[in-house]
């Protein structure tokens, strides 16, 4: 988190490159982004229209004076009279006229400006719809490891909250920013063309608006990316914290974790205060400086009406330009700084999807005529260099054979079975099924025909169909009910509230441990998997569950290769082959019986377990 922090804390209001990554995604939403920049410039320019017209109306029918003008200024009254068809028409009816015509300008104005706010807040949606989806897509793709080494929290504000942000480069960020620039530009040559001297006095106070601007924009800028990183340790902290409550509750430490909460939540708390702070003096500076502004105005052209070097026409169109001109003023700067929260959500979305930690696809042997002969063979495994988990593994398992690993925790076993699914790749040696490497066979298709049951089993929030299916259509309810049944599963499910599409809620958190890991069995016996792995499937159920856990098991390893994992050795005492496992290597291999006699680690592990028990 804080090597991040360190990079935007450097990050630019408008990066090129960034930008460039990020309007690739605009691509198909050409017609939108060409439309809202016409709009957006077109509204830059339709808004002086407004204070000029009221200009010409007071001067020319309400208060009946002479253009007032000079060599440099730009004789208003000729050049509207060229359009309006005034002829015998008295003032009272070519007032009612400009009054109708005003209102239809106004009517236009915002029927404009909702066109561009629509526009651009669209093509916003549109932009994060297809980036959120991307980067989905690629986090579905990111091996394990990347998680290992990233918290989940941070992971979903990338997903959910950085995204959101990137909308803003289009809704309020660079689009609209170009659009009050061009207005304040349009804005002030127009007042310079109409009274020069009075442009200038309008002017005067813009060079301190600017140095608050750029004061502000340097505060909000610091404040916003705190904030930022705030979130991301929040959400980081509330999502693992959620997940793990049982464990909070269990140890008594809902006291301490409220204090760490109450310590992330005071730090995201002052992060917004400071932005607040920087606002709250900001904006009242603007609203000062826009008042003495319009005070300049006020005074030196009211004198100038009373000189004659100034009409009223004149005197109320400034104004009217001046509130025109500080209103993006005051906007610019935290356009800015939206724009620039945009570069860093941005920044920190594109590093993910430049992330390459995913598994090499480059296989394209299908697997799914595959026996499931499985071959381990000299093989290294480290999560981290050379600090090696796996250690110089070799065995083989011919198919419908079942082999057990067993040892203590820490020993390797998870490992393998990660490797043959390729979760993870190997250093050293090979792994092969029916001969050929894994990494020659196509990876959706390996997975596919590769199933696990893992100890911690994850339902979703769902229907305990869907959870059986994983929502696949090739899956159908009478394959469900029939698998549920093979299982032994069937008679419960049919007791719950609706059956099969009873839901679960998040987790499986309305079923027992038990009920949970049937349904796993279930959804490993519809995939129809050539090669079965249990990951310690048995060793947290009550006993009535494990006969039928232990049931459903003999069942879903009838005629498959099945690799199985197991701290309780009652469970693997049928297996073809025993491995047993320390420190990464094999130590014993053989089945009950052979180890047995062997007098070694499997003899003591059994002994320990069952001696007490009577078990031979």
């Amino acid at each position: 988190m804080s090597v991040e922090k360190k990079k935007t804390v450097i990050g630019k209001a408008v990066d090129v490159a960034i930008l460039k990554r990020i309007f690739v995604y605009v691509k198909p939403y050409k017609k939108n982004f060409v439309l809202a920049v016409c709009t957006t410039i077109f509204l830059a320019f339709l808004s002086p229209v407004r204070p000029i017209l009221i200009q010409y109306t007071l001067d020319r029918f309400v208060f009946d004076s002479p253009q007032i003008t000079d060599d440099q200024a730009f004789d208003v009254h000729s050049f509207i009279d060229k359009f309006i068809p005034i002829g015998d028409s008295s003032n009272m009816a070519m007032l009612l006229f400009m009054t109708m015509v005003l209102v239809v300008l106004l009517t236009s104005e915002a029927f404009f400006q909702f066109v561009d706010s629509y526009l651009t807040n669209s093509l916003g949606q549109k932009v994060i719809k297809d980036i959120r989806v991307q980067l989905y897509k690629h986090i579905l793709n990111l091996r394990l490891k990347y998680y290992d080494n990233n918290p989940i929290g941070m992971m979903v504000t990338r997903a959910v909250s950085d995204i959101e942000v990137i909308a803003d480069i289009f809704s309020n960020g660079l689009i609209v920013i170009i659009g009050d620039i061009l207005k304040i530009i349009v804005i002030v040559i127009v007042m310079f063309f109409i009274n020069f001297k009075l442009t200038l006095i309008a002017l005067t106070t813009i060079p301190l608006l600017l140095i608050a601007t750029y004061i502000f924009k340097k505060s909000v800028q610091r404040s916003f990316q705190d904030v930022r990183t705030q979130v991301a340790r929040l959400n980081t902290f509330v999502q693992e914290h959620i997940t793990g409550m049982n464990i909070i509750q269990i140890f008594n430490r809902e006291k301490a974790e409220y204090k760490k909460f109450d310590d992330i939540n005071a730090k995201h708390r002052n992060a917004n205060i400071d932005s607040v702070m920087a606002y709250s003096i900001f904006f009242p500076v603007v609203e000062i400086l826009s008042s003495l502004a319009l005070a300049l105005v006020v005074w030196w052209g009211g004198k100038g009406v009373l000189q004659g070097e100034a009409s009223v026409g004149q005197l109320v169109s400034f104004i009217m330009f001046l509130n025109m001109m500080f209103r993006p003023i005051r906007q610019l700067a935290d356009r800015f700084n939206t724009l620039q929260m945009g570069m860093v959500s941005s920044e920190r979305v594109l590093k993910v999807l430049d992330t390459v930690e995913i598994i090499e696809n480059k296989g394209t042997k299908e697997a799914n005529g595959i026996e499931g002969d499985v071959e381990f063979k000299d093989v290294w495994f480290a999560y981290n260099e050379e600090d090696w988990i796996i250690k110089n593994v070799s065995f083989s398992v011919k198919q419908g054979e079942t082999i057990a690993l067993v040892g203590a925790t820490g020993a390797g076993k998870s490992s393998i079975i990660n490797l043959l699914n390729r979760f993870y790749e190997y250093n050293k040696g090979s792994i092969a099924i029916d001969g050929i490497d894994v990494r020659d066979y196509e990876l959706i298709s390996l997975r596919k025909n590769i199933a696990v049951v893992l100890q911690d089993v994850f339902l979703f929030s769902d229907t305990i169909a869907n959870n059986i299916s994983l929502n696949n259509p090739e899956i159908t309810r009478e394959q469900i009910v029939e698998a549920s049944k093979m299982v032994g599963a069937h008679e419960f499910i049919s007791k719950l509230p609706d059956a099969y599409d009873y839901n679960v809620m998040e987790r499986g958190g309305m079923l027992s441990v038990g009920q949970r890991q049937l349904i796993s069995f279930i959804r490993a016996y519809v995939y129809n998997p050539k090669i079965l792995i249990l990951d310690e499937a048995t060793s947290s159920i009550d006993t009535e569950s494990e006969k039928l856990i232990q049931n459903a098991i003999d069942i879903l390893t009838k005629g498959r290769t099945s690799i199985v994992i197991a701290h309780r050795l009652a469970t693997i005492q049928k297996a073809d082959k025993i491995i047993v496992m320390d420190k990464g290597e094999i130590i014993e291999m053989g089945n009950h019986q052979e180890l047995l006699r062997k007098n070694g680690q499997y003899k003591r592990l059994f002994e320990l377990q069952f001696k007490e028990e009577g078990v031979d």
